[in-house]
C-alpha cells in the first residue's frame, strides 16, 4: 500500500560525484594520533549510511585535539527528496550549508543560561517564579531553573488544545506555559521537554538582560567566534541557503505516532513540513530552530572541551563547563520518550557505558540529538568534538543500523587518550 511505502531517495552508484570537501581543511591523521585507515573507515561509514537511502544530505565535522580530521558533506541540500520529481532542481550540500539543529538547540540555550550564572544574574537553584512571577501558579511554584534544564520540571509538552501557530509568537507561548499545570512533580521524574523548556529559559534571559535570546546568543557566542549562522532562525536573506528537511523511511505508526504527537503536538510529517517554512526559519524557538553548519556546531563543542575558550577567545568560565556537564540524576526511562533510558546534565544529554547515543563506552561524552537523526557531541576521553547533521527525518527502519554503526566507528577509530580535560 502507498500509505506504508518506505520513502527513500535516489542514490547514484558513484558517490564521488556528490561529495563536497576541501582537503586543505583536514589535517593529516598522524597529527592527531590517528591513521589514514581510521579516517577512511569513518568516512566509509558515512557513505554506507548515505546508501541506506533515507538521508538526502549528510554533513559531518569531526575535530580531534582541536584539529579537523573530517569536514565533508554528501548528497543534496534540496531537490533529492523521496517525493521530488526529476524536474526539481538539485542543490548540492556542502560543509558550508546551514542546517536546522532542532533539539540540539537546547544545548546552546542551556549554555546561555550558564552564562547568566557566571554573571551573577541567576542561580540554578532559583525557582523560575523568582524571575518570572506569573510562572509560579498551578503547582509550579517550586520548579527551579535546574529542574527545567534537566528535564525534571514536570511540564514536558504544551496542552493538546494548543494551536502550533502559537510557537511563532514567543510572548504568547511563554504565557501559555505559565498557565500550565505540571504533569509530574518537579525534581523527580525525567520527561523530555521537547518544546516547552526553551521558551521559559529564553524568557529568563530576556528578563535578566533586557535582550532577546537571539540577541544574547549573538553577543555571547556567535559574533565573538565569527560564526555566520549559529543562531535561532536566520535573516530573511539567508533562508534560501538553509537545507530542506525531508520525511523519509517508514511511516510513523502507533504507538510511536502517539509519542510524537504527545511531545511535539503534531504528527511527524507535519512537523517536518513546518520546519521548512519561512515563519519557522524567522522565529525564535530556543528548543528547536538554531541554524548552523556542522563546522560551527563542532566548534561549539570544542569550546566546551576547551573549558570555555576557543581561538584565543574566552566565552565561558571553566566552572560553567563543569556545572553544565555534571550528571543531574541517574539514568531513567524517560516518561516522554517511554522506551529510552536517558541520562541528563543541566542542559545536555550524557553518554554512558557500555552503550549510549554517542557510541560504545562513552560515559564522559556530552551532547545532544536533533530530531532523532542529527547528533552533535564532545567526548573528553577521545578529545573529539563531533557534529553529524542529516536532512532526512526517518524514525524507524533498518537505516538505524547504519546510523549507529557510523557513530560506533567514530568512537572506535578515535581511540581514548590517557588524559582528559574534563
Amino acid at each position: 500500500m502507498k500509505l506504508f511505502r518506505n520513502k527513500t531517495i535516489s542514490v547514484p552508484k558513484d558517490l564521488s560525484t556528490i561529495i563536497s570537501y576541501n582537503p586543505e581543511d583536514e589535517v593529516s591523521p598522524e597529527n592527531v594520533d590517528m591513521a589514514t585507515d581510521d579516517v577512511n573507515s569513518i568516512w566509509n561509514g558515512v557513505e554506507k549510511y548515505y546508501r541506506s537511502g533515507v538521508q538526502p544530505g549528510i554533513s559531518l565535522c569531526i575535530r580531534r585535539h582541536g584539529k579537523i580530521i573530517l569536514n565533508r558533506a554528501i548528497g543534496f541540500a534540496k531537490g533529492n527528496g523521496p517525493d521530488d520529481g526529476p524536474d526539481v532542481e538539485k542543490v548540492p550540500i556542502t560543509p558550508d550549508t546551514p542546517i536546522c539543529q532542532f533539539s540540539a538547540s537546547k544545548a546552546v540555550t542551556a549554555m546561555l543560561i550558564h552564562s547568566l550564572v557566571e554573571k551573577g544574574l541567576i542561580n540554578l537553584t532559583d525557582p523560575v517564579s523568582h524571575h518570572i512571577p506569573e510562572f509560579g501558579m498551578n503547582g509550579k511554584e517550586d520548579i527551579t531553573i535546574f529542574n527545567v534544564l534537566a528535564h525534571r520540571s514536570g511540564f514536558p509538552s504544551p496542552p493538546k488544545s494548543a494551536n502550533t501557530d502559537i510557537l511563532f509568537n514567543f510572548d504568547d507561548t511563554v504565557k501559555l506555559i505559565c498557565d500550565l499545570e505540571p504533569k509530574y512533580p518537579s525534581g523527580h521524574t525525567t520527561a523530555y521537554h521537547a518544546i516547552t523548556s526553551g521558551f521559559i529559559l529564553g524568557e529568563i534571559i530576556k528578563r535578566k538582560t533586557g535582550k532577546s535570546i537571539r540577541e544574547f546568543l549573538a553577543e555571547t557566542i556567535q559574533k565573538p567566534l565569527g560564526f555566520r549562522y549559529f543562531n535561532y532562525g536566520v535573516p530573511e536573506e539567508e533562508i534560501d541557503n538553509v537545507a530542506l528537511n525531508y520525511a523519509t523511511g517508514l511511516p510513523v505508526v502507533f504507538p510511536f505516532s502517539m509519542i510524537i504527537n504527545h511531545s511535539l503536538g503534531k504528527q511527524w510529517e507535519e512537523i517536518i513540513q513546518i520546519s521548512n517554512e519561512k515563519r519557522f526559519l524567522e522565529a525564535i524557538i530556543p528548543s528547536a530552530n538554531l541554524v548552523a553548519t556542522a563546522n560551527e556546531i563542532s566548534q561549539f563543542f570544542q569550546l566546551l572541551l576547551n573549558m570555555g575558550e576557543l581561538n584565543g577567545k574566552r566565552i565561558f568560565d571553566p566552572l560553567s563547563i563543569k556545572r553544565a556537564t555534571i550528571e543531574a540524576g541517574k539514568m531513567q526511562f524517560d516518561k516522554t520518550m517511554v522506551l529510552l533510558p536517558m541520562r541528563y546534565s543541566p542542559g545536555l544529554m550524557l553518554g554512558s557505558d557500555p552503550i549510549s547515543l554517542f557510541g560504545p563506552f562513552t560515559k564522559k561524552a556530552f551532547g545532544h540529538w536533533g530530531f532523532f537523526n542529527s547528533f552533535s557531541w564532545a567526548d573528553p576521553e577521545r578529545a573529539i568534538a563531533v557534529s553529524l547533521l542529516t536532512t532526512g527525518k526517518a524514525f524507524i527502519g533498518t537505516y538505524l543500523i547504519d546510523h549507529f554503526r557510523l557513530i560506533s566507528l567514530i568512537s572506535k577509530h578515535c581511540k581514548k587518550i590517557e588524559e582528559t580535560p574534563i
